[in-house]
């Protein structure tokens, strides 16, 4: 057997496909923010990272489109030889300062950032304590990280209980990272921050969240998790990403100045990754330069949010509770998640289907999430057309 047969035998999605009922790689012609262009129709979108609505903001876009004028396309290097342009320390230095921290230092992804800030700081007979329900970015920092014999403890879902016992067997001596995400994406739940950083004091561990669900959205003025819980002292590390709130693509990391210079030397995913592409920072700027100027967008997502989930609830579905943007609703079959997924998308609504493995078994789910651009009458229609269809399915 060769190492391709796997893929040649995989059918599952082509029997999706079959069933007209495929709910992935659906191509977007245009888009208006919270509404968008698919197959020739204008569909009410509930399934964007988009939270504060700013891809489509006239200053981001203007933002994006001088800096090509000025730059190009591409900064055509790594950011450790050719590839810096004063863009990218532009936005080190307002980010940093934005969340009250020392330094910061831009990848060019989010996942990089995740990936690439982990790995570089965990050496030999240290230790990495890890959420089971963490980002798959932490995950492939912490494969990368087993991979040269660290020791990778996953304790149970946002449970200090287990956290606490976990770090209570390892030498107090010993180096040791926690991670964890602030908002976790698919459940949009909240960690426990507060907990985490005061076992991280306890237990002599370092502290590092990734934000990049709760960046503009929880916290005051959109800081994330550890202003939210008020913890910002005691996190040693935030990474977040510019596909979300920051309306671009890219991400970084926040922390001491030292620490910073560390990764910036001996984080590969910087080191032999292109830069940032000018136009993704230039708006990154612009995007957190209207967060800062308009601090009530987090509170007008979370309003819009919290009157989807509440009308959901009102009609009958199994809902999960939460404070972020994300409101999962829970279905609890592959099939009638496809199938629901279809009938909300033909009568205007794109939302994501998350089936096994991505959710437990018995949790599959239709994953929506809001905007602060979403206006009345957006909201209204997608609660109503989650009931019309629910009742016709036998869901509610």
């Amino acid at each position: 057997m060769q190492i391709l047969d796997k893929c040649k035998a995989y059918n599952r999605s082509e029997e999706v496909k079959n069933q007209g009922v495929y709910p992935y790689f659906r191509e977007i012609q245009d888009s208006e923010g919270p509404v968008v262009t698919m197959e020739g129709k204008k569909v009410v979108m509930a399934g964007s990272n988009n939270y504060l609505g700013l891809t489509t903001h006239p200053h981001v876009k203007e933002a994006a489109i001088k800096a090509i004028e000025k730059y190009g396309t591409s900064c055509s290097g790594s950011r450790f030889l050719t590839g810096t342009i004063d863009l990218h320390v532009e936005m080190e230095d307002k980010i940093a300062k934005f969340l009250g921290k020392e330094s910061a230092l831009l990848f060019s992804t989010g996942f990089q950032a995740g990936q690439g800030v982990i790995a570089p700081l965990v050496g030999r007979g240290e230790h990495i304590l890890s959420d089971r329900d963490n980002h798959a970015s932490i995950v492939a920092g912490n494969m990368l990280a087993a991979s040269l014999n660290i020791n990778v403890v996953r304790y149970r879902h946002n449970d200090m209980e287990d956290l606490e016992k976990r770090l209570s067997k390892l030498p107090l001596e010993e180096g040791k990272l926690i991670a964890t995400d602030g908002v976790f994406s698919t459940f949009g739940s909240v960690v426990s921050l507060d907990d985490i950083a005061a076992l991280g004091k306890k237990y002599n561990a370092n502290v590092v969240v990734d934000d990049a669900h709760a960046f503009g959205v929880i916290g005051p003025g959109g800081k994330g998790t550890a202003h939210h819980f008020g913890v910002e002292d005691d996190v040693d590390l935030m990474i977040c990403t510019f596909s979300k709130t920051l309306a671009s693509i890219g991400g970084f990391v926040v922390g001491d100045e030292k620490v910073i210079n560390y990764l910036k030397h001996k984080s590969p995913a910087l080191i032999f990754s292109a830069s940032p592409t000018p136009a993704s920072v230039a708006s990154s700027i612009a995007a957190l330069e209207v967060l800062k100027a308009n601090p009530e967008l987090p509170a007008k997502v979370r309003a819009n949010t919290e009157f989807v989930r509440q009308g959901l609830k009102d009609s009958g579905f199994q809902v999960v509770d939460g404070e972020t943007a994300i409101v999962p609703v829970i279905i609890g079959d592959d099939d009638k998640t496809f199938k629901i997924w279809k009938m909300l998308y033909d009568e205007g609504v794109f939302v994501n289907a998350f089936i096994s493995p991505a959710t437990p078994p018995g949790m599959q789910m239709l994953r929506t999430s809001y905007m602060a651009t979403h206006e009345p009458e957006h909201l209204e229609y997608i609660v109503a057309t989650f009931k019309k269809l629910g009742k016709n399915l036998g869901l509610i």
